[in-house]
């Protein structure tokens, strides 16, 4: 079995990339609440084994086993630290969620196993998202439903590219590629419904979902500097190098500041289909 990511992939969420998230968690877990919920608000009522796909420090799966007590959940997800943290977390409110360190492109989950299948920000980083796709409806039941958060475009995002574009000219940033796994892979909703039909999945309804979040103006500089690709690339630089781009990059934030938080205002999708 090999349930490998190409190497820069898992690296980066095997290591700094996933470690910052840790760290990071009742940040993210704060900003992104909304998205929880709204993965949460689609749960059937009869859902029985629920996956949930990229989970990361297990937040949305929390959320699946909070409201729905009588299903059994599982979180997948490359990043071991991530789920280290994840597998504490449930352990704490005494549920037995299982997590999987594996990339749900490749792994042999059982077949037609599954009743739903859900992802908060996890689908996006797959080496060939139709097959991935194809993965999951072949662990899926007859009639499991899917419903996945993805987020739509950069420039419909422009908080999530402010330091980059701040910075621009001061760090060399891997490029985004549109297409190519990451943040905005899926921004083309078309070319991601014609992923889901030709890997099995019917039904697909990719609609527009426009969530306002927010995060605390004290937490901006941990935001800005500890995660994503300026997180990573000033964490490689002098101290006092970084912390100088750091205060230029939070200058790039004012729009943003609404009194003591910093409201975000997100373009993403909800994607719905059925096995």
């Amino acid at each position: 079995m090999d349930d490998s990511l190409p190497l820069d992939q898992n690296t980066l969420w095997n290591g700094a990339a996933g470690e910052n998230w840790v760290a990071q968690q009742t940040l993210l877990d704060g900003l992104f609440q909304p998205m929880a919920d709204a993965l949460r608000d689609e749960l059937p009522v009869t859902v029985t084994e629920l996956l949930d796909v990229g989970c990361g420090t297990g937040a949305s799966t929390l959320s699946a086993a909070a409201a729905r007590a009588d299903a059994h959940c599982t979180g997948v997800d490359i990043s071991a630290p991530m789920l280290g943290l994840a597998r504490q977390r449930a352990a704490a409110i005494g549920r037995g969620i299982d997590f999987i360190v594996a990339d749900a492109q490749r792994h042999p989950f059982a077949t037609a196993h599954y009743d739903w299948i859900q992802s908060r920000f996890g689908v996006m980083f797959f080496e060939d998202t139709q097959a991935a796709f194809a993965n999951l409806h072949r662990a899926a039941r007859t009639g499991a439903g899917l419903r996945c958060i993805a987020w739509r475009s950069a420039q419909e995002n422009p908080f999530m590219t402010t330091a980059e574009r701040a910075l621009a000219d001061q760090l060399v940033l891997p490029a985004r590629v549109p297409g190519e796994p990451g943040q905005f892979a899926f921004a083309d909703g078309e070319r991601v419904r014609r992923l889901l039909q030709r890997a099995g999945w019917q039904d697909v309804d990719i609609a527009p979902l426009d969530l306002t979040c927010f995060l605390s103006r004290d937490a901006l500089a941990s935001y800005v500097g500890q995660l994503g690709p300026v997180g990573l690339a000033l964490r490689a630089l002098p101290a006092a190098r970084a912390e100088a781009l750091l205060q230029q990059a939070l200058t790039a934030f004012a729009p943003f500041i609404d009194g003591d938080r910093v409201r975000v205002e997100t373009a993403c999708w909800m994607i719905r289909a059925r096995a």
